[in-house]
């Protein structure tokens, strides 16, 4: 990398700790800090709900199946979450915003404790924690695979620059800092990634890419090809509905800052637009790399050397920039959630002291459980020492466990669901794990479909089924639901904002 190239990277981190000191003077409470007080706009939400779902992994492990296996990339991955996005803002995208608005719900699974209860809530809080801290790790070693390949930075060193400066900017900041941050990603991803489809066309010609395909090897241009299957496709369009419409609990958070159910809406279709339209400019340099920096052993490093080979100085920094941010805006957000679930849901079931916190405390309470949890997440990263650690855990893992964990989550959202309760909610989410753990490490050469799909497909049946077998519905329960339905009038918003939190209700098991 040339010395323009680290000025505009340092250039970047300047702008970020900017946002990160501006947002500061907004954030007084916890309020603030995890729902930003459902004052984002909706296209600001939308454009953050839409980055919020890249990270380096893209340009590292979804780069080695472009380059390896062509198009079917986009079928598989940014058309799944871009219909499941669209579906998700007629069901869900509203009622995660009513949560904040009417019962004032600052974390994505404090709801669950009145409408299951607090073992339900307990048990979904523990096992996505987990996930999410792994889910981070694998973000951390993503980002440090790129920045070994273009700066030669040691591995571990990567991690832990990364880290620091996320937490710099996030605990100072929160929700608003990370929306901004994804708004200048977006910048940045846009710049950057035009700048590489111009680059790739000059060096292919006028007719890229519509006459590439003829040239690279056969089947780069079937929308099924590969390790990808028409059931990988239909199991990842399954997953990923649930996944960014609130079973990524980040995602939720969109909603819940937008200032209304109908802007929250916008925002999720303005999001589902995104994804289906941009990432194809994204991933056709991918796709075309095999005929610029052809007979690469490791796929995961195409993107970086198509980078160095056409890029010039000054936008292989803007590029790099645009990895950090990607991934540290992920995080930060995965980092944001996942604060708010420990300190809403989690930590008041421990130390029920917490529950009496001021705001102040409550803020500075949250502001450190950020710190130890992006902490807990950069020691796992380095400890795997990146070996297959990336696709592995974001697809397998991630994707397949998700499921099992998102469907008490958000089914019990809608009012068709009204009747299943705790035990149905419960018995979902083990079902749904055990089979995931049967069909990764029991059964012999379990496609990738049956790893993905199988354990959503399990915890949906297991849901519905003891729903209708064992209902358990109660007044309180349907009362929750059915507020739901509508945005709330300027007095209810207001009465749910001045409610101190220590007055709410924990529910006992």
């Amino acid at each position: 990398m040339s010395a323009l190239d680290w000025i505009v990277v340092a250039g970047y981190f300047l702008v970020v700790v900017a946002i990160g000191w501006w947002s500061k003077n907004r954030i007084h409470s916890v309020a603030d800090f995890f729902t930003a007080r459902g004052r984002i706009p909706w296209w600001l939400s939308g454009i953050s709900h839409h980055m919020s779902g890249y990270s380096a992994v893209m340009f590292v492990a979804f780069a080695a199946v472009a380059y390896n296996d062509g198009i079917t990339i986009y079928f598989w991955w940014p058309l799944t979450i871009g219909l499941g996005v669209g579906i998700g803002a007629f069901l869900f995208a509203a009622r995660w915003n009513r949560l904040r608005a009417k019962h004032d719900v600052k974390s994505p699974l404090e709801y669950l404790a009145h409408r299951y209860n607090l073992p339900t809530q307990q048990v979904l809080a523990y096992s996505g924690a987990a996930l999410k801290v792994v889910d981070i790790a694998a973000k951390w070693v993503a980002i440090s695979v790129l920045l070994q390949g273009f700066a030669d930075i040691p591995l571990e060193w990567g991690i832990i620059f990364t880290g620091v400066a996320t937490m710099a900017y996030m605990t100072v900041g929160g929700l608003w800092a990370d929306v901004l941050t994804d708004m200048g990603q977006f910048v940045i991803q846009a710049v950057a990634g035009v700048a590489m489809l111009i680059a790739v066309m000059a060096e292919l010609g006028a007719d890229f890419p519509f006459a590439m395909w003829n040239d690279l090897p056969d089947g780069r241009g079937d929308p099924i090809a590969g390790s990808v299957t028409t059931w990988l496709v239909i199991a990842f369009l399954f997953v990923k509905t649930f996944e960014y419409n609130g079973g990524m609990w980040n995602l939720a958070q969109r909603y819940m800052a937008s200032p209304s159910g109908s802007a929250a809406r916008r925002s999720a279709l303005l999001s589902s637009a995104l994804w289906l339209v941009w990432p194809l400019i994204l991933f056709l340099p991918m796709i075309a790399a095999p005929l610029i920096v052809p007979g690469l052993s490791n796929g995961e490093e195409s993107y970086i050397e198509l980078s160095k080979e056409l890029l010039p100085a000054g936008m292989i920094g803007l590029m790099l920039a645009g990895f950090f941010s990607h991934t540290m805006a992920m995080v930060a957000s995965d980092s944001n959630v996942i604060t708010a679930v420990i300190t809403r849901d989690i930590a008041p079931v421990l130390v029920p002291r917490v529950r009496d916190f001021s705001e102040r405390t409550q803020l500075t309470f949250a502001r450190i459980t950020t710190v130890l949890f992006v902490t807990l997440s950069m020691t796992i990263a380095i400890s795997t020492g990146g070996e297959g650690f990336v696709l592995d855990t974001v697809v397998e893992l991630v994707a397949a466990t998700m499921g099992p964990i998102s469907i008490p989550l958000m089914l019990g959202l809608l009012p068709w669901f009204r009747r299943n309760g705790p035990t149905a909610a419960i018995t979902s989410w083990a079902g749904g794990l055990m089979v995931w753990y049967f069909v990764r490490y029991i059964v012999e050469d379990a496609t990738q479909a049956a790893i993905v799909g199988l354990p959503l497909l399990t915890s949906l049946v297991l849901y519905i089924g003891l729903g209708l077998i064992k209902p358990e519905g109660t007044d309180e329960r349907d009362a929750l639901i059915d507020s739901l339905s509508t945005d709330p009038d300027d007095t209810d918003s207001a009465a749910a904002e001045r409610q101190p939190a220590g007055e709410r209700e924990v529910p006992t098991a």
